[in-house]
């Protein structure tokens, strides 16, 4: 029997992001819907010819979003709060931005966007659904019936992708009155039901059911939601149950009672038991796997594969070959690179070249082609064990020093020793006022940037803009009276890539491009050998705006955790180890900071949370090493030097005994979109060290009421000491104009000035 092959989903923000910048245009009123309508078109229709061309067996639809496929499922089901819902109730695209960013209302009540936060183990975020009780859904979005009738030109066997009801639930968060949000199960799958109907008729015989919850540890409530829902499911179309981002064997007795026809299984992440798969997976259930890398850019090892498929073939005859997730999470064509050195290029593999190794290891399962031609692919592999561009001798023997004792990257003294210290030396005020770091990156800023980069304006011209922002900044940031400044990082492209290019062991991309949310994207640096500091990265900047104020500034760095995750690692090196290289980059610029008389130093580790593996079992050896690795950056440094982290936008409860272990004096943390849950959390768990709770979203437009800030303010009051609480946005205000960061700041102080005559 012939082996099939597909993937799970494909890049949607274009080959040149021309999705961020049509988006970007439109909510900034230079682009009509029409054109942005178009755009999208054009990206589907790209994206379904790669897939044809790379002879795939299914085109995969449903994977494109105007901003997040969550989001596109709420539209989907008519799950939108009612504060966003316009008078005649239609869904418009206007409606589901307002959602995701949130509208100027005057209305106090109206217009906030819904909470973000990240997919899962990855940099990628979603629109959190809000569920309320006795609310009732309806298949008011029709967006994925549009795109099968445009995918009809290909005239290729179509596959519908859609999320889960079950994993929808999950993802969501009950809003108003409480109650068990599983209640909303039963009518959430009718709608499926006539969503199944409307697609049958357009006679499709594949739909995957993205179902990633069974890689978590699941309660029995939610297993009995799983076999409910695929009960329901059963008398319509062929249905593939797919999983990834990691093992679902913990929960494969689930599965083995569900009445699908597909499962498709991340090999990828964790290879499974074989004899645990034969005992359980019924004979006619196709089995898909997942074994192109849909997380990482390196070039497959494809003669392995091709091997390790031919074991299931002993047992399982019905094989789909694909990627391991969606390639969403890849930039999308590799030829596009010609800045690459063609020896390191040939590693690679982007979204268009997994596409065709898919399709060469399906040619060669299938015997169409020689198992040689696998050889020959992976022969840029093995010349990449030789190169000396990925080992490090020296790098390599000062990390087995330290791993050797790692007790000694605890601070010298405790937080309340420290903090006595400090407050002695900066004199801050109760509720010091400060921001996470970035400032308005304006186009002018961006093209300034990009002119150095190309050569087209010199050094001397650049150092001398750059230096004119950040003079702006620090004379903007001593009008509104914050405590403590920023340099407002004009000179950096990306919290992650700008460090990188200054460490040795990492290659970069022109257009490696992935999204992140929304129009948001990013480039993510490759990690390709061992890693140590080239030359000092901030000091220049740092010193430059301490010396235009009093105040202190603060040192900003961008942490060994974040680094690693929001890089594409090596993988022929365990992530505790390339952390652990970072991190002692990252420890030789705080002590020169320190040095420098710079005594304020911001760490961020916004990633920490989102490196945590899906299984429990494995929750502890990660935390571990990550924390450890973040205390590394601070080895030896002096008590009176105060060290800051910033996270953002993810579950925190779960962990806050490892950010605790950071032993970071101050820690600056996102609450103002998720509802202030994390304050709520406070009231239990009490933060030994400082801590800033983010007083207003950064990601939208809306100006936040100063009212709004005074109480999210007293309200952290009754969890946190007025010794220990900090005020700052919750982000960094890279993505927001110059008018709206003053007007926020403004309101953010006044705020704080009102608090500090009550405390008193």
């Amino acid at each position: 029997m012939s082996i099939k092959n597909h993937i799970l989903g494909f890049p949607r923000i274009g080959l040149k992001r021309e999705l961020k910048f049509a988006q970007e245009k439109y909510w900034s009123g230079q682009c009509s819907l029409e054109k942005l309508l178009k755009v999208g078109r054009n990206i589907r229709k790209n994206n379904w010819k790669i897939q044809k061309e790379n002879n795939l067996n299914f085109l995969t639809v449903g994977d494109f979003s105007w901003y997040d496929h969550v989001l596109t499922t709420s539209m989907m089901l008519g799950n939108i709060p009612k504060r966003h819902m316009s008078f005649n109730k239609k869904l418009t695209l206007d409606i589901l931005f307002n959602v995701a960013r949130g509208t100027k209302s005057t209305n106090e009540t109206n217009g906030h966007a819904s909470e973000m936060t990240k997919w899962f183990n990855t940099n990628y975020h979603y629109i959190v659904p809000e569920f309320y009780k006795d609310q009732n859904f309806s298949f008011s979005w029709k967006q994925i019936l549009e795109e099968i009738d445009e995918a009809r030109e290909f005239n290729l066997p179509i596959k519908v992708v859609l999320l889960s009801p079950v994993t929808y639930l999950w993802l969501g968060k009950v809003k108003g009155h409480r109650f068990n949000k599983l209640k909303l199960l039963p009518d959430l799958i009718k709608i499926y039901q006539k969503i199944f109907k409307e697609i049958q008729k357009k006679n499709i015989t594949w739909i995957q059911i993205d179902e990633p919850i069974l890689a978590f540890d699941l309660d029995e409530s939610w297993k009995e939601a799983i076999y409910y829902t695929y009960k329901k499911f059963e008398s319509f179309s062929k249905i593939l149950l797919t999983t990834y981002f990691g093992s679902v064997l913990h929960n494969i007795k689930l599965i083995s009672k569900l009445n699908i026809d597909g499962l498709h299984i991340d090999i990828v992440s964790e290879e499974p038991d074989l004899m645990i798969l034969k005992k359980y997976i019924k004979p006619k259930c196709i089995l898909s796997l997942g074994v192109i890398n849909g997380r990482n850019i390196w070039r497959s090892d494809l003669f392995f594969w091709f091997n390790y498929i031919k074991k299931f073939l002993k047992f399982k005859k019905e094989i789909w070959i694909s990627s391991s997730c969606s390639l969403l999470h890849v930039p999308i064509d590799l030829s596009l690179e010609n800045n690459l050195k063609s020896s390191i290029k040939e590693w690679f593999s982007f979204a268009v070249q997994k596409c065709f190794e898919i399709s060469l290891l399906t040619q060669a399962v299938n015997n169409k082609i020689s198992s040689t031609q696998l050889i020959e692919w992976i022969k840029p592999l093995k010349k990449r064990k030789l190169s000396t561009l990925v080992h490090n001798s020296t790098t390599q023997l000062r990390i087995k020093k330290i791993t050797q004792n790692l007790s000694i990257t605890k601070r010298l003294n405790s937080y309340s020793i420290r903090q006595k210290i400090q407050q002695k030396l900066f004199n801050l005020p109760l509720l010091p006022l400060t921001t996470i770091g970035s400032f308005p990156q304006t186009e002018k800023i961006r093209k300034l940037r990009l002119d150095f980069k190309n050569q087209i304006i010199t050094q001397n011209e650049y150092y001398t803009e750059i230096k004119k922002y950040i003079k702006y900044a620090i004379s903007e940031q001593e009008k509104l009276d914050l405590d403590v400044l920023v340099h407002g990082e004009p000179e950096r492209n990306d919290m992650v890539e700008y460090f990188s290019e200054y460490l040795e062991g990492f290659v970069f991309t022109e257009y490696g491009w992935v999204q992140s949310y929304g129009s948001r994207c990013v480039k993510p640096p490759i990690i390709i050998g061992d890693i140590s500091r080239i030359t000092p990265i901030t000091i220049f900047w740092t010193k430059y705006a301490q010396s235009l104020t009093r105040k202190p500034v603060k040192g900003m760095l961008t942490g060994p955790v974040t680094i690693l995750c929001w890089s594409f690692p090596r993988e022929d090196l365990p992530y505790d180890i390339i952390a652990k290289q970072i991190a002692c980059a990252i420890m030789d610029e705080v002590r020169e900071l320190e040095n420098s008389g710079i005594n304020i130093i911001q760490i961020d580790e916004p990633a920490l949370r989102e490196g945590l593996p899906l299984r429990k079992s494995k929750h502890k050896q990660y935390l571990e090493w990550a924390t450890e690795a973040f205390r590394l950056c601070t080895l030896n440094i002096k008590d009176s030097t105060q060290i800051h982290t910033h996270m953002c936008y993810c579950e925190f409860q779960d962990i806050m005994p490892s950010i605790v272990a950071l032993d970071a004096d101050v820690i600056t943390i996102e609450t103002s979109r998720s509802d202030i849950e994390l304050l709520k959390f406070f009231k239990k768990f009490k933060y030994p060290n400082s801590i800033g709770p983010g007083v207003y979203d950064i990601h939208t437009p809306e100006i936040p009421k100063m009212q709004n800030i005074y109480k999210l303010l007293s309200q952290s009051l009754k969890n946190i000491s007025h010794t220990k609480l900090w005020v700052n946005p919750d982000c960094g205000l890279k993505t927001r104009t110059w008018t709206e960061t003053l007007l926020s700041l403004k309101n953010m102080v006044i705020a704080v000035k009102m608090l500090r005559k009550k405390i008193k």
